[in-house]
């Protein structure tokens, strides 16, 4: 911000106090920031955390927790159950800090929720301080309270899906490059690499986008030959790539007989679970591509897809409340900074933020199907852009001149535009008029400015119309806190949208909520027969597909046999396998399921086992859920 200047001091008088007034002068800028920072920074933890005992938890994702959280095989390959028969179908560097809160604390749903309550606050202090350090302080706590307060982010950083720590990483990973571009040195670069690859483990391929935008940034800003600028940018990639793979040449290393079998492959390779079935069978019109198995209705979603997908009427209020004002400083940032030096890093960040937005909006269009959730990932572009380009803004204003309405315009389409995605449900009406009171007093204080020469005055307009931004997106935030607003355990949304909340209203049920260790009675019948007719076999019971295992093993951490995995399509364990198991008096029960494929161990249980009568275990019928008993005769 422009300050009236003071009187120069001369001389030795000038030795004396430059100093000083320099320690002043950041000990000022201080006194407001960090105050600032920490209360948006609790902001954060407060709606990240709140209500964490009941987080919704994925039902899929949390089984594996508690099954790594008690075997070293099972944390190391990702196991879905404890004896690491066969792994989930993501690699496992995002459940790693879940599995290690589950074993410190104990099978708790809180416990399993709060790496993603932390990760969710750090993503919130690295934005700051990589944008404040590319542009400025105002930018910087505009960009946080952006983040924190995006809808996405607040019911994503309650559950247990691997998003939360993709976008951690790869924020840290553009602060490095950034530091990388604005120093000319290699370790930054090389840090940044390293922060990709991290960020690979945790979604795979989708941490990759990123890369032609950072290669393309740094070529274009960074100091230096261009030779020298093109090697660099090939060793952060190379160490990027040997960090991503590091898993899998682990699990590629190891022998067969001592890892679990990898889950949605045909081959048992870990490059086809990687480039294949979470790879090129989501994009392409092969289902099998790479050794991939097919995918189900449960593995593949469909829809949130087209080129107008960030606005549709599920995705636009998740994420999209800042889309105009981020577009708008993008092309404002790179065009009236055109004619700058090559290395100027304030258009820099606006290529890197606006690059990272442009490349997963258009992946998230081309693609077969995506979560809602999906697109936390460019929530931090979104509000990088809008902090940035809002303090640009304000900077233009100040200096006088023709620029000066972009900041109060920019304002009043931001809120404009929230109305606009509000519409449709009119979720937070009664807010509605807060932000247009907010926006024109913040309009009409900037535009009076020219007449008045208070600075308290436009102060106080730019943080009228800054709130007046905020407003709705915080009432959908904020709403979410109630689980009717918070989505499905397996896709968290936030307000009333969604098939979750569709489902709600159109059966009038309760809210259901699934944790560790908090079976239902019917799957507690289940395992207390189980237990009471085992008689050391190594698994407690065989399940056909991962949706048959899940509630039992979110409830207990014995060995479980997975039969077909996520899908019930992956071949493992063969009729053979399953049968010398029963053989060797390692197996006796299995449980099938008419919500999954035939195979051809199930349809060996169901020619060599008998069914066990649902009253045994306390049922009245068999429902979807048949119980065999497979023990050999004589």
């Amino acid at each position: 911000m422009a300050t009236i200047p003071a009187a120069k001091p001369t001389g030795a008088h000038r030795r004396h106090r430059a100093a000083p007034r320099r320690f002043r002068r950041r000990e000022a800028v201080l006194r407001w920031e960090r105050p600032a920072l920490a209360a948006v920074l609790a902001l954060a933890a407060v709606l990240y955390a709140w209500g964490i005992g009941h987080a919704a938890i994925h039902p899929y994702y949390s089984a594996a927790i508690r099954s790594m959280a008690t075997s070293w095989r099972a944390f190391l390959f990702g196991g879905l159950d404890p004896s690491g028969s066969i792994t989930i179908d993501k690699l496992p560097g995002a459940f790693w800090p879940d599995a290690v809160a589950v074993w410190l604390f104990g099978p708790h749903s809180w416990a399993a929720a709060l790496p993603q309550v932390v990760e969710g606050v750090l993503t919130v202090y690295l934005l700051h301080r990589v944008v404040r350090a590319w542009a400025g302080p105002l930018a910087a706590l505009i960009a946080a309270l952006v983040l924190t307060l995006t809808p996405v982010t607040v019911v994503l950083n309650r559950a247990t899906i691997p998003d939360t720590a993709l976008t951690l990483l790869l924020v840290a990973a553009a602060g490095a490059l950034q530091k990388a571009v604005r120093t000319g040195r290699l370790l930054p670069l090389i840090t940044c690499g390293i922060w990709v690859g991290l960020a690979f483990q945790t979604k795979m391929l989708q941490a990759w986008l990123v890369l032609p935008v950072f290669g393309a940034v740094y070529q274009l800003a960074a100091p230096g030959a261009p030779l020298k600028r093109a090697v660099r940018v090939l060793l952060g990639g190379m160490t990027a790539l040997a960090v991503s793979c590091f898993w899998m040449l682990i699990a590629w290393a190891t022998p067969t007989a001592d890892r679990p079998y990898l889950d949605g492959t045909s081959n048992n390779n870990p490059f086809s679970l990687v480039f294949g079935y979470n790879g090129l069978s989501r994009f392409g019109s092969n289902p099998t591509a790479f050794g991939a198995v097919p995918g189900t209705a449960a593995s593949r979603t469909t829809g949130n897809t087209g080129w107008g997908m960030l606005v549709n009427h599920t995705i636009g209020p998740q994420v999209a409340w800042f889309l105009p004002l981020a577009v708008l400083s993008l092309v404002l940032g790179l065009v009236w900074r055109a004619r700058l030096p090559r290395t100027d890093l304030l258009r820099a960040g606006f290529v890197l933020w606006g690059g990272w937005l442009v490349v997963h909006a258009v992946v998230f269009s081309v693609s077969n199907g995506n979560h809602a959730y999906y697109t936390a990932v460019i929530a931090p572009a979104l509000a990088a852009l809008a902090g940035a380009g809002l303090a640009v803004f304000w900077t233009e204003y100040d200096s006088g001149g023709a620029r000066r309405p972009v900041l109060p315009g920019a304002i009043v389409l931001t809120v404009v535009w929230a109305l606009v995605l509000d519409w449709p449900s009119g979720f937070v009406s009664r807010s509605l008029p807060v932000a247009v009171m907010l926006a024109l007093c913040g309009a009409l204080g900037l535009w009076i400015r020219g007449a008045c020469t208070s600075r308290r005055l436009v102060h106080g307009a730019l943080a009228c119309g800054v709130a007046a931004t905020l407003v709705v997106p915080a009432g959908w935030a904020v709403c979410s806190l109630d689980p009717r607003y918070a989505g499905a355990s397996t896709s968290p949304v936030a307000g009333p949208v969604g098939t979750a909340y569709a489902d709600l209203v159109r059966h009038r049920a309760k809210v259901s909520t699934i944790g560790l260790d908090r079976p239902s009675a019917r799957d507690r019948a289940v395992l207390d027969y189980l237990t009471a007719h085992r008689q050391g076999e190594k698994y407690l019971l065989a399940t056909q597909a991962a949706y048959t295992a899940e509630p039992l093993l979110r409830a207990t951490s014995q060995p479980m046999l997975v039969m077909g995995g996520f899908t019930g399509r992956t071949p493992f364990p063969t009729a053979q396998q399953f049968g010398e198991l029963v053989a060797t008096h390692q197996l006796r029960y299995a449980m099938l399921t008419t919500q999954r494929s035939t195979t051809p161990a199930s349809t060996w249980v169901k020619a060599n086992c008998s069914r066990v009568p649902p009253t045994a275990y306390g049922r009245t019928t068999n429902g979807s859920f048949t119980l065999y008993d497979c023990r050999p005769i004589g």
